[in-house]
């Protein structure tokens, strides 16, 4: 019996796309559920990396499972094990995460711990989190805190009592029953977790949004470099700089407690914005948009929606990314000029994107938070996806209504004071009032700065200049522009607008 060649090559195929989409869909859940396990980054990846390798000859042979993501975890979470088991010292093993111990670890779910058996003794004793004393040695006096490893201090541990049986090398705990373990209960806290210490505010904003691609969007090293425009050894080296921080600084995995929450999660919602206004307008290069970047953030931001739906702040920030990335199609001629509003085909626009991101926009602004009242503020996000609104639900760009947008600006300045949302606003008053409105209001942020260097304040100059007849002065800012402007499409478009002026 011969084996036709062409239908192995469309099942390996097939397979492969099924690892592939899983790796899209399940990265941040299967690693986030593997480091309740190892306590330690470098370690889960390596098991997670490990069992999507694995999964590429298991399900040709047995087929794709009907829940892929818990097959995937089931495999990294023992592998681990397997791992921390042949540790002839469980100590070389110290997580380096810091576990909060009033948050479930993997010792309480069922499976992971069994009585000894006839003539075992028992592993280690536990502590009172539950971990081994091999691992989490007994806490000193404290307060109820992350309970961490090291040298002891409030809230903090001690090294273990030496000479008893969590002394002695070669004894894990025994741990079995790992295919009944629960891969789907726990998964938003996990996840949540990983997202909390990805983006913690002890870490540098550079290292958070690193971090945050390589551990919960799964990018390679080198992909992560080429977000960076820096070499892969480089990335390396701040990737790992990142991890060895946190355990420096004894960051807890955890979800931080309510009265944290409001301020940890603008901090990871600043990543993921981040994240996709990089991708939305690239820095540097050829190309205008980086849809790597920018489907990453989508897929965060749906991620963070899926796990906080009540947050208003999560609901603003989802929204605002669906409403601009609603314009993509319209933003690059065929030619491959750069658009702008006025000069978009709105047909082309997402409108069932531009649907979702407006029911979030209302939904956002009629939460506002928790225990908001009726002189309290949206927050920054339902704010600036207000004003994406007003775009996306504008027929024409003559039909704009650039009153409420100032107006929407203004409470933004109120909430989130910025000289780029100031910037944003002299640009809409200028549209509104008039250019010599716009620019009286964009010279007054001449001396700002935090906006010197920024290639959008002298091209918004340019363009009002040029409208009220200032020719020599608009070539001059069109040129300042141009020298501040590394991206090619932009380039093209100021330099376009430079030769329109005519000859000097």
């Amino acid at each position: 019996m011969t084996t036709d060649p062409g239908r192995g090559s469309a099942a390996a195929a097939q397979v492969a796309a099924a690892v592939a989409d899983a790796h899209r869909r399940e990265w941040a859940f299967v690693l986030a559920a593997t480091v309740r396990v190892t306590r330690d980054l470098d370690l889960a990846e390596e098991c997670v990396q490990d069992a999507y390798a694995r999964a590429l000859t298991a399900w040709a042979t047995e087929g794709v499972p009907a829940r892929p993501g818990g097959w995937l975890t089931t495999t990294a979470r023992r592998r681990a094990i397997d791992l921390l088991r042949r540790d002839a010292n469980l100590r070389r093993r110290l997580p380096l995460l810091v576990e909060d111990p009033t948050e479930p670890g993997p010792e309480d779910e069922p499976g992971l711990e069994e009585a000894a058996g006839p003539g075992e003794v028992p592993a280690t004793p536990a502590t009172p989190s539950g971990w081994p004393a091999a691992r989490w040695p007994t806490p000193r006096s404290g307060p109820p805190g992350a309970v961490g490893l090291g040298a002891a201090g409030p809230g903090m541990v001690g090294p273990a009592a030496p000479g008893g049986p969590a002394d002695r090398p070669g004894r894990p705990r025994p741990v079995r029953g790992l295919d009944d373990l629960p891969v789907v209960a726990g998964a938003a806290d996990d996840r949540l977790r990983l997202i909390f210490t990805c983006c913690h505010p002890a870490l540098a904003l550079e290292a958070r949004v690193a971090l945050t691609l390589r551990l919960l969007c799964g990018l390679t090293t080198a992909e992560v470099a080429r977000a960076f425009l820096v070499t892969e050894p480089t990335m390396a080296a701040r990737i790992t700089r990142a991890k060895k921080k946190i355990a420096a600084a004894r960051i807890p995995y955890r979800v931080p407690p309510a009265a944290e929450l409001p301020e940890r999660i603008d901090a990871v919602l600043t990543v993921v914005h981040l994240l996709y206004t990089t991708g939305h307008t690239a820095p540097t290069g050829a190309d205008l948009v980086r849809r790597d970047l920018v489907e990453r953030a989508l897929d965060l931001a749906r991620m963070l929606r899926l796990l906080l739906p009540d947050d208003p702040d999560v609901a603003g920030l989802l929204a605002l990314v669906l409403l601009t990335d609603a314009r993509a199609a319209g933003r690059v001629g065929p030619d491959g000029r750069l658009l702008l509003l006025a000069e978009q085909d709105r047909a082309q626009w997402d409108r069932a994107a531009i649907d979702e991101g407006v029911a979030l926009v209302r939904e956002a602004l009629r939460r506002r938070g928790p225990g908001a009242g009726p002189g309290r503020l949206p927050g920054r996000f339902p704010l600036m996806a207000a004003i994406a609104a007003v775009h996306s639900g504008s027929p024409s760009w003559e039909d704009t209504d650039w009153r409420e947008i100032v107006g929407l600006y203004d409470l933004l300045t109120r909430r989130w004071p910025s000289p780029v949302v100031a910037l944003n606003r002299a640009v809409a008053v200028g549209f509104g009032e008039g250019p010599a409105a716009g620019l009286a209001a964009l010279d007054a942020l001449a001396a700002e700065p935090q906006l010197a260097g920024y290639g959008y304040l002298p091209a918004a100059r340019a363009d009002f200049l040029r409208a009220l007849g200032r020719v020599a002065d608009a070539r001059l800012a069109y040129e300042e522009a141009l020298a501040l402007t590394e991206n090619a499409v932009e380039r093209d478009f100021l330099a376009a607008r430079l030769r329109q002026l005519g000859p000097s």
